[in-house]
């Protein structure tokens, strides 16, 4: 950013943001909360009390859109840790105005996804089962299910991003502190710990979230490699494969970015002077990256598919045939389009890249891709296997319907109310991103520079 504005001016800015609300915001929280109520709860409730079978699991399709929805949740929640973790220890300065807005992404993905073991175990009254503890019985457990894994992957990976998110967050509650009354100066005060910016505060705060961006890197890695082995610990055809974990970590950071840009899309036409810290420029950046994980993505993608020919195992090629040829070959072909042929075709010309409106429909579309791939992974590689007398086809019933649509609500109405309550641009970031950047001539030329400031 080289037209650099004021602390002062840019704090305002920030506040007028979160302080300001119009009826339509209402009606969305309102609406959005009826959804959550009625398709959420209102859905899962019946379920809890009539039983699973409202649901489209049945032989041979015992894993369907709530395990399909569980994965994509937990692969949006990569958003956050590659955007904010990654590209600050690579020193890369357009991450700056949104790197918050992508955190809030990971905390809020994983409150939605970690609500589906919990769906999927039908008896939720005893999730305790899940967690290891001591007891007077010696009841352990089962460390080989994949319900104890992805529990204690979520925690910790919940535990963890939130945190991460916290500690950049601190200043900026502090500065809302200063400048609010009333219940929100209370709440404000309590999360500021006390804040005054001292030199030894900025010092200790800038060391702490340096080792917590080298921490949590290897967590997030670790928790879609868990979830990765869900699938290929099992003796499925189709499933059995050592490139899985690479595979669904790669898809994770795609379908990840892909949503922090809709996100930004959003509150960069929704909020007030969103536009002056939400740029064409971070569209751009980020849409390299789209590209270049979209690649990544289709390599991983195809050499699943060449390893599993190669094999030999007829049911494995069976499978592979079946997704192209068989009576769901759509979400297949659905699957390429919006996470290949848009990308490629799209993403190379900077002027798209540059256009936010654009950006928001190829990410949507990317999304959209994500989920079909989650959906032929699972109910469309379970329904064909080994034995011809087990087949079958997965149909999503209302129910199962009904409880996705309601976390996709959930997870818009956290961000629409974390939006009013915490500040979503990390100011301090910005102006300290400011004050580094300067214009070097060179020649003729003024190239921008970046000087390291400690």
């Amino acid at each position: 950013m080289f037209d650099p504005r004021p602390r002062e001016e840019m704090n305002r800015m920030i506040m007028e943001a979160m302080t300001t609300t119009s009826r339509r915001y209402w009606a969305w929280v309102i609406g959005l909360a009826l959804v959550v109520l009625i398709c959420l709860f209102g859905a899962w409730g019946n379920m809890i009390l009539t039983g699973m079978g409202l649901a489209g699991i049945r032989r041979p399709v015992f894993w369907g859109l709530f395990i399909v929805t569980f994965v994509f949740w937990i692969g949006i929640s990569h958003a956050g840790t590659f955007v904010s973790a990654i590209l600050r220890v690579f020193k890369a300065e357009f991450r700056r105005p949104f790197t918050r807005a992508s955190e809030l992404m990971t905390t809020f993905g994983l409150a939605a996804g970690a609500l589906f073991p919990l769906i999927h175990l039908g008896r939720v009254w005893v999730f305790y089962w899940m967690i290891p503890y001591p007891n007077a019985r010696w009841l352990w457990p089962n460390f080989r299910s994949p319900l104890v894994w992805d529990f204690l992957a979520i925690t910790t990976y919940l535990l963890s991003s939130t945190i991460y998110l916290y500690l950049p967050l601190v200043p900026d509650l502090a500065m809302a502190r200063d400048r609010t009354t009333g219940w929100r100066h209370t709440l404000y005060r309590l999360l500021a710990l006390g804040w005054r910016g001292t030199e030894a505060e900025w010092h200790r705060l800038r060391r702490a979230i340096t080792i917590f961006a080298f921490a949590i890197i290897p967590v997030m890695f670790s928790v879609h490699t868990i979830v990765s082995w869900d699938f290929a610990v099992g003796v499925v055809a189709g499933w059995h494969s050592t490139i899985f974990g690479p595979y669904f970590i790669i898809g994770a950071i795609l379908s990840g970015v892909a949503a922090v840009v809709s996100i930004l899309f959003v509150l960069r036409s929704t909020m007030q002077h969103m536009d002056y810290f939400i740029r064409k420029e971070h569209f751009d950046a980020l849409g390299k990256l789209l590209l270049v994980f979209s690649m990544a993505w289709a390599y991983f993608f195809f050499n699943d598919y060449l390893l599993t020919w190669y094999g030999g195992e007829e049911a494995a090629r069976r499978i592979l045939t079946l997704h192209a040829t068989g009576p769901a070959a759509w979400v297949w072909y659905l699957m390429l389009i919006c996470n290949v042929l848009i990308p490629w075709l799209t993403l190379w010309n900077r002027t798209i890249r540059r256009t936010p409106w654009a950006m928001f429909i190829i990410t949507l579309l990317i999304n959209v891709g994500m989920y079909a791939e989650r959906y032929t992974i699972i109910p469309l590689t379970l329904g064909h296997q080994r034995m011809p007398f087990d087949w079958g086809v997965y149909t999503p019933r209302p129910t199962e319907i009904s409880i996705v649509i309601g976390t996709f609500a959930l997870f818009l109405l956290l961000y629409l109310l974390a939006s009013r309550l915490i500040p979503l641009v990390p100011v301090w970031e910005v102006q300290e991103g400011q004050m580094a950047h300067t214009l070097r001539r060179v020649g003729k030329a003024e190239v921008p520079s970046v000087t390291e400031l400690e």
